[in-house]
């Protein structure tokens, strides 16, 4: 099975570095190569454009890709599940929770368009014809989308469009070039895609569950505490845990009264204040680590 990735770009290392964390370690063997191998023999990387590599996948040079929702959608279109995709759209199997962006229509600031309604009839500019055209059919607007291939931002200073749509991140790009944004047309992110006829492979699955057993892992720590076997259940209402926390007898006396060791996975954002309680009911020796990979 090959899975296609970016082979440049502010995706490229994100994404090779999910996949070592998620155990499938890519074997660096040139600057320029195009295919690696992983630990798994099975499992090889397609390295291309994060642009192209919806159409490796369509195509069959690769049966996995990893790029951004926006560049799927504008490639063929994307669905959740098999049975409601045609021969162009791609299954979104997975979002990977990292570059993340927002395709949004802009105007010139202080203009006469503040609305998608008041582009009727206008030129609108983009790198993104085919969602463009989606969005305003489904607005039931006409406007004639013009396609360019870069600087998008400067068409409506330069009288090539009365509008735009666009990528951004923080909006920054938007606001030096003195644009404002009319609406949002797509919220995007990293997304794992697979043809229709490979989601059900057993390798498939098998690299879905590894990516999302790192997803899992994020903002998730483990704790590791000792406490009198009397205060097990003052700890337990402080540490439900995922599913519960685990309990092991350390050392108990005739009377069965003694210590217990007590381990469990929360939220990073509560761990400043679970240690506190945990201390005022009485465990000792409490010891926090990250975990690397969850699998639920």
């Amino acid at each position: 099975m090959r899975i296609a990735v970016p082979n440049k770009g502010r995706l490229h290392e994100p994404t090779i570095e999910l996949l070592e964390r998620a155990g499938l370690h890519v074997e660096r063997t040139a600057d320029r190569q195009l295919y690696a191998d992983t630990v798994d023999p099975d499992v090889s990387i397609l390295y291309a454009r994060a642009a192209d590599i919806p159409e490796y996948v369509r195509d069959g040079a690769a049966d996995l890709g990893i790029t951004g929702l926006d560049q799927a959608t504008e490639s063929g279109g994307v669905v959740e599940t098999p049975t409601a995709a045609d021969e162009d759209a791609l299954v979104d199997l997975l979002d990977l929770e990292y570059g993340s962006c927002r395709l949004v229509l802009a105007a010139p600031e202080n203009g006469e368009i503040e609305s998608v309604a008041d582009l009727e009839g206008c030129t609108v500019a983009t790198e993104f014809p085919s969602i463009t055209r989606s969005y305003f059919a489904s607005a039931g607007v006409d406007a004639e989308v013009v396609t360019v291939t870069g600087a998008t931002e400067l068409t409506p200073h330069v009288e090539m469009a009365d509008a735009i749509v666009d990528i951004t991140s923080t909006g920054t790009t938007l606001r030096v070039n003195r644009l404002a944004i009319i609406d949002e047309v797509l919220d995007s992110s990293v997304r794992l895609f697979a043809r229709p006829d490979v989601v059900d492979d057993p390798k498939v699955q098998q690299v879905v569950t590894a990516l999302e057993s790192v997803l899992a892992a994020e903002d998730k720590r483990y704790l590791m505490m000792n406490a009198p076997k009397a205060k097990l259940p003052a700890v337990k209402d402080v540490l439900p845990g995922l599913g519960g926390p685990t309990v092991m007898d350390v050392e108990a006396d005739e009377n069965g009264n003694g210590t217990v060791a007590v381990h469990a996975v929360v939220d990073e954002r509560d761990v400043f204040s679970v240690i506190t309680d945990l201390k005022d009911v009485g465990a000792s020796g409490i010891l926090v680590t990250e975990i690397e990979r969850l699998v639920e």
